[in-house]
């Protein structure tokens, strides 16, 4: 064990999704002036009310990095997570007391909150506040603003073409692989009534002896928080994390294109990845991760729609919502184009309605902390789209509940691309649409009481009635969207009688919410 001094000259602070084994020390760090900073804190387990596999993701992937620390005697003051309420700047508050460091220097945070309040009690005690650039992403801050300096909408699709460019991946010279940037139409297969192939059937990795005690503690302390941890899959150490992605190359990647977007009852995790928590929280390296799926297309182990798909989401669409963040925040959360103003419903925390998606979808991430992006997209944020939810409260139960959730990664995906809040800065129109979408993508529709192409009546669809009040609703704010052109129209075709009967099946919907 290191001894901690007294006093530092300064004072590296370490925060959850931090954990970088690889570049964490900084190349100028004198072991007998400086100090490594950690701390479990309980306010950020309880700003937002997190999932159990959340908390328990964090807490042991951090005490498995301090546990790397210590074997390397690199002087480290490490808090647990205490008895009592606590914050991280509290923690850090009576530390910078003690040491007095002159400087106090973080990796860029990747929430906004966190980074504000430390900063200010670093300054409160007169030290100099230092933030690094994070080099575990493939995109600077400065080559986003970069980027982003002029135009007028900022499209993912131009950034990845360029990310693709820089790093030379999946390209043929100048020119992308397979004669085109994304293959989409490929990738949009639902599983049809035969149900999906065969699957990995063991996913994760199990619980080691710290896991373990991080799970007997989060029981005993978070216990009304949901979450099954008897269910607790995730990596929290960079051999697990490999692991994760060994399995996913190899098992997994030859079926995900196809099937990426389709949902199936009972079926958690299916072909996807399941690398967002370990990549997150720094665990595993983005541009491994890429390089190991591009490989895979190279030797012929997965079709190019696949592997194409993939690393769009984490050299595209990872690296875009981060820009997106720092470049907007803090004024992005408080964004609500639409002026939605419902509270959200009180099922979102027990599952308990009787659509059949939405029952399924909540269940699985209220107990496992997971739910693939089609599930988050287009069943849960769909409803709350429809429904009218305030953002900020949707989006404090997507930061809650999913065991990837980080603050520069949730608000981008759910303010902008799922609620519209954002009037269009990053989706170029509502995702908007009725339970026949649900239908096609899904089995949840065979065993549901409602009828997905009804609007109208007992057995009307929520997600159809709320679809076409949505739209009436918004007609005037939506009607210069000209990718919303054909759904005006179908709209427009709808008698006042029809309207009618529409508001007033929505009007009941939310009252019963």
């Amino acid at each position: 064990m290191v001894s901690i001094p007294s006093s530092c000259n300064r004072l590296f602070l370490v925060l959850g999704d931090q954990l970088d084994y690889d570049r964490f020390l900084p190349a100028d760090f004198d072991p007998q002036t400086d100090l490594f900073w950690m701390a479990e804190a309980s306010e950020e387990s309880t700003h937002v009310r997190s999932n159990k596999h959340r908390i328990v993701c964090f807490l042991a992937a951090m005490r498995h990095f301090r546990n790397h620390l210590q074997k390397k005697k690199i002087p480290l003051l490490y808090h647990e997570l205490s008895a009592g309420e606590s914050t991280l700047s509290q923690l850090l508050d009576r530390d910078l007391a003690k040491l007095k460091p002159p400087l106090v220097s973080v990796v860029k945070p990747g929430d906004y909150r966190v980074e504000d309040a430390l900063r200010k009690t670093v300054e409160q005690h007169e030290a100099k506040w230092e933030v690094r650039e994070d080099e575990h992403f493939l995109c600077s801050h400065s080559e986003f603003e970069e980027h982003a300096e002029g135009r007028k909408s900022l499209r993912m699709e131009f950034f990845y073409r360029e990310m693709r460019r820089k790093y030379n991946i999946l390209m043929d010279g100048k020119d992308p692989m397979g004669g085109a940037w994304n293959f989409d139409k490929d990738n949009r297969e639902s599983f049809g009534k035969k149900g999906p192939p065969p699957a990995p059937m063991v996913r994760g990795c199990r619980p080691d002896a710290i896991t373990m005690e991080v799970i007997d503690l989060v029981n005993q302390r978070f216990s009304d928080h949901p979450g099954d941890l008897r269910q607790f899959i995730w990596p929290v150490t960079p051999k697990q994390a490999d692991d994760a992605l060994d399995q996913f190359i190899n098992e997994c990647l030859p079926c995900f294109g196809r099937f990426q977007d389709a949902m199936w009852t009972d079926e958690h995790t299916l072909f996807h990845s399941l690398l967002g928590s370990p990549i997150n929280l720094h665990l595993l390296d983005p541009h491994k991760v890429i390089k190991a799926a591009e490989t895979a297309y190279l030797e012929d182990r997965a079709p190019l729609p696949a592997v194409e798909g993939f690393i769009r989401q984490i050299l595209g669409w990872r690296e875009y919502v981060r820009g997106i963040y720092h470049l907007r925040m803090p004024e992005y959360r408080d964004m609500n184009f639409l002026e939605a103003d419902r509270s959200l419903p009180d099922f979102f925390w027990t599952a308990d309605t009787e659509m059949a998606c939405m029952k399924s979808c909540l269940k699985q991430v209220l107990d496992t902390g997971y739910g693939h992006h089609i599930q988050r997209l287009m069943v849960i944020g769909l409803y709350s789209l429809l429904h009218g939810v305030r953002p900020r409260e949707i989006n404090d139960w997507f930061l809650a509940n999913y065991v990837d959730a980080v603050d520069w990664v949730t608000t981008p995906n759910v303010l902008g691309m799922s609620q519209f809040a954002d009037g269009g800065i990053m989706a170029s129109k509502p995702y908007s649409a009725t339970g026949a979408y649900i239908d096609r993508m899904s089995n949840y529709c065979k065993n549901c009481r409602f009828k997905p192409k009804e609007s109208t009546g007992p057995d009307a669809c929520p997600f159809t009635t709320l679809y076409w009040d949505f739209l009436d609703r918004h007609r005037e704010r939506l009607a210069g969207n000209q990718r919303l052109g054909m759904q005006m129209r179908n709209l427009a075709r709808l008698s006042e009688q029809k309207l009618s009967e529409i508001r007033k099946g929505a009007n009941y919907l939310r009252r019963l919410s």
